[in-house]
């Protein structure tokens, strides 16, 4: 899959959002079936005495049940041999034989719920076990995983794909066991009665399997299909929800409706085959079956005439024999649903087996970082093929600010992805305070800096929270005194529950400035000794606007400052302007020394104020 790029082809570290699915994704049918049920089977060794357990409950609740057919054959003898010699009715022995039917039932129904109970544990610690696993996958990760993939995906295989196991492994499993315990039990008392009828009753067994092995073999692209376009619908879904007001400010409701109606239609067409192809199965099996059904009945009354077997036996085996279809239909139903479960499986190994970010080594700490940022002969692309960056050279000292402009596409987001390590270089090398910031763990290196963007974060939480993110130990004081430098402390005041306000899942309860003014509070509170700055005035009123630049110069007093400029009036007072091309940089200087060079920064600031010589 490939991603849309904001700037550099590359929006996913400041936006959030991935792309959309494409819709043409081919029809295929899981790549390792075996492979994968051998490693989902993998994450069920730690819970093995759990399953040797629900093996052990099993086995004895299917044992009482598959013995209570010939008990209840017994009395059927009895009352059949009472009626032809005209003999009274042993009540007594009749009773007998229910007191122990009825014994064999409840320790059945038992021994069944203990075994359902073990494997609800069994199954939930083990889901458990594996989303753990992916939860910690995902922030070992690199940024570029997440621009490649929407998140409507990535959330489809943590959500869907995860849910889709644990069922089966609560349920299915439970399921598969006891249908393969009661096909043994079957199958030994169906000897003891007659070997005979054994025999009859299994000639249609191959019929059997070669029915369910040729429908679950088309079923199974089917469900590998179902789950691929769900991701499609899960990522469509989650970015019109995150863009809904950019869609009906361009009046895309139609289109947006028009596409979730093409991946819906996909969907319930890869769900209908689907669902119909493995459906077939049970009225097929049940056709099959019911030929069995009446040879074991033709062949049990000649044996019954002749004397070979008493007619308890017969009524005992008939129901033998229909309970033997049971389990074999229950089991091509479970073969149906595993072709869905292992689906699932592989979207998951796949985001396992992704590649990981180069670990950290164990290099030293910038416990009290300066500031001082040198780019030496850096070398980038985000493929191979596509270099971005060549023989990149830049140095900035400690209290500089240091602005970036150029036009989309230049390299500005870029160069700021690569001063956090989003992404690592591919040549050269960038230091901080002179060293190699491969050298330091990556957590330490984001601590030295912070970041305000034009694409505000914020969590469902409290404003109290929110301005705590970036500094998780800071007192109620620090905070208020952040708050207060940052001009959010008014505003704050005068909601109903102050800072204590729980701000919703996309903090649409306050406006777009206030939103700006708390990300700004945060970065103030954290203390950075660098900071990453996007414009973030765009979309704001005047006054909102002037209370945010005052809060920026706040701010940025003291520390050395990357400011990626949009509106080249913001940047008259920069130490250094840094103009990208191309992934070059093409001019340096001051605002003064660049117009007066008459190049490329002059066009570009000409093109914005077209009336202005300064």
């Amino acid at each position: 899959m490939s991603g849309r790029r904001r700037e550099e082809q590359q929006p996913g570290a400041f936006l959030g959002r991935g792309p959309v699915h494409a819709l043409s994704l081919p029809v295929e049918k899981p790549k390792d079936f075996k492979g994968a049920m051998k490693r989902l089977a993998g994450y069920l060794k730690p819970g093995r005495r759990q399953l040797a357990s629900v093996l052990l409950m099993a086995a004895l609740s299917t044992a009482f049940g598959v013995v209570s057919p010939k008990v209840l054959g017994l009395a059927t003898t009895s009352l059949f041999e009472s009626l032809i010699g005209d003999q009274r009715v042993n009540f007594a022995y009749l009773s007998q034989i229910l007191l122990i039917l009825g014994g064999l039932y409840l320790f059945s129904a038992l021994f069944n719920f203990a075994q359902q109970y073990i494997m609800a544990a069994a199954a939930q610690n083990t889901i458990y076990a594996l989303r753990e696993e992916i939860n910690q996958k995902l922030s070992r990760l690199p940024l570029r995983y997440f621009d490649d993939h929407s998140h409507g995906d990535i959330l489809s295989r943590v959500t869907n794909d995860v849910d889709n196991i644990s069922s089966t492994l609560q349920q299915s499993l439970t399921q598969l066991i006891a249908a393969a315990v009661m096909l043994v039990g079957i199958l030994v008392m169906m000897l003891v009665i007659s070997p005979l009828l054994t025999t009859v009753a299994f000639i249609i067994l191959p019929l059997s399997f070669l029915v369910t092995k040729s429908v679950a073999a088309r079923s199974q692209k089917y469900f590998s299909r179902q789950q691929q376009v769900l991701g499609d619908l899960n990522g469509h879904i989650e970015e019109m929800l995150s863009g809904h007001l950019l869609v009906k400010a361009f009046g895309r409701e139609k289109d947006t409706i028009e596409q979730f109606g093409r991946i819906n239609e996909q969907l319930y067409d890869t769900s209908w085959k689907a669902q119909f192809v493995s459906g077939i199965i049970m009225p097929l099996l049940m056709f099959i079956n019911n030929i069995g059904y009446v040879l074991v009945c033709i062949f049990g009354s000649i044996l019954v005439i002749r004397g070979s077997i008493t007619i308890g036996d017969v009524q005992a085996f008939i129901q033998y024999a229909r309970q033997f279809t049971h389990p074999i239909a229950q089991t091509a139903n479970i073969a149906n649903i595993l072709q869905s479960t292992v689906a699932s499986a592989e979207r998951i190994f796949e985001l396992l087996d992704e590649t990981e970010e180069i670990p950290d080594t164990d290099g030293a700490a910038l416990d009290s970082p300066r500031g001082d940022v040198r780019f030496d002969n850096v070398r980038f692309g985000y493929t191979k093929e596509n270099i971005l960056l060549e023989n990149l050279n830049i140095e900035v000292s400690k209290g500089q600010t240091v602005a970036v402009v150029g036009p989309t596409g230049a390299g500005k987001t870029t160069l700021v992805n690569l001063l956090m390590r989003f992404y690592d270089i591919g040549g050269g090398r960038i230091t901080v305070d002179g060293m190699d910031i491969r050298d330091l763990k990556r957590e330490n290196l984001r601590m030295i800096f912070g970041m305000v963007l034009q694409d505000t974060w914020l969590f469902s939480g409290t404003i109290r929270d929110n301005i705590a993110y970036g500094r998780t130990k800071a007192t109620e004081q620090e905070i208020l005194n952040a708050a207060r430098v940052a001009y959010a402390d008014q505003f704050i005041r005068t909601l109903p529950e102050g800072y204590n306000t729980i701000l919703n899942e996309d903090a649409s309860n306050i406006s777009q400035g206030q939103k700006q003014l708390i990300t700004i509070a945060r970065a103030i509170l954290a203390d950075p000794a660098i900071l990453i700055l996007d414009e973030a005035t765009s979309s704001v009123d005047s006054r909102t606007e002037l209370l945010i630049q005052k809060a920026m110069k706040e701010l940025m007093r003291g520390r050395t400052n990357f400011v990626i400029a949009h509106r080249l009036s913001t940047i008259r007072d920069a130490d250094i302007i840094l103009v990208m091309n191309e992934g070059e940089i093409i001019e340096k200087g001051t605002h003064r020394e660049l117009l007066n060079f008459n190049g490329f920064y002059t066009e570009l600031y000409a093109s914005q104020f077209p009336a202005s010589a300064d």
